[in-house]
């Protein structure tokens, strides 16, 4: 008998992780096209398959889910942006890699900030994110301490960033294999020898 029990609690257990996840990519993929204000609880409930009273059991609010979703989809990334630590052609390629698959929908995103507060809670997180990640991934390659290591983080965040991205594969047209050698290009001459 206590197996049985131990199972039907692990079979709940897992279905409300499931239904917990699918509340949070609902509200990932809402935010891709509208500003996070304008995403209501029956949007983010429906897009899940839940009731709203489901959503509420889970976050308690709406700003309880926003919080969730917004760290849920930093761990997302951190995930996709795994990189090896001191590898700067890998770094390209996997922060490439990334916008490949999520950097329209930051742009949009980046674009909606300044009109909607809680879009800019999130694209402040994913700033503060990509620095970190640029501070970690090239920290054996960066001056030990001071100004110039500062100075050379932020060329790197630059150079790595979204925007440039953008310039390259939406403004210029330029293919996957073409963009990335460019950036690849600008990190090296950033790099000390």
């Amino acid at each position: 008998m206590k197996t049985t029990r131990r199972y039907t609690m692990t079979a709940r257990a897992e279905a409300v992780e499931r239904t917990r996840l699918r509340l949070l990519d609902a509200a990932i993929e809402l935010a891709e096209t509208r500003l996070v204000s304008e995403i209501s609880l029956d949007d983010i409930a429906a897009t899940a398959g839940v009731s709203v009273q489901t959503l509420l059991r889970h976050f308690g609010s709406r700003a309880g889910l926003i919080e969730a979703a917004r760290r849920h989809a930093l761990t997302v990334v951190g995930e996709e942006r795994r990189t090896p630590i001191g590898d700067p052609d890998a770094a390209v390629r996997t922060v490439l890699q990334h916008y490949e698959r999520r950097g329209d929908t930051v742009v949009t995103m980046l674009a909606q900030e300044h009109a909607d507060a809680a879009t800019r809670e999130v694209t402040d997180a994913g700033r503060a994110f990509h620095r970190a990640w640029v501070a970690e991934v090239f920290g054996p390659l960066l001056p030990d301490v001071g100004a110039e290591r500062e100075v050379l983080t932020d060329l790197l965040c630059v150079a790595t960033d979204v925007y440039t991205w953008k310039q390259l594969r939406r403004d210029r047209g330029l293919g996957p294999a073409a963009t990335e050698t460019r950036v690849r290009a600008l990190v090296r001459a950033l790099l000390p020898a």
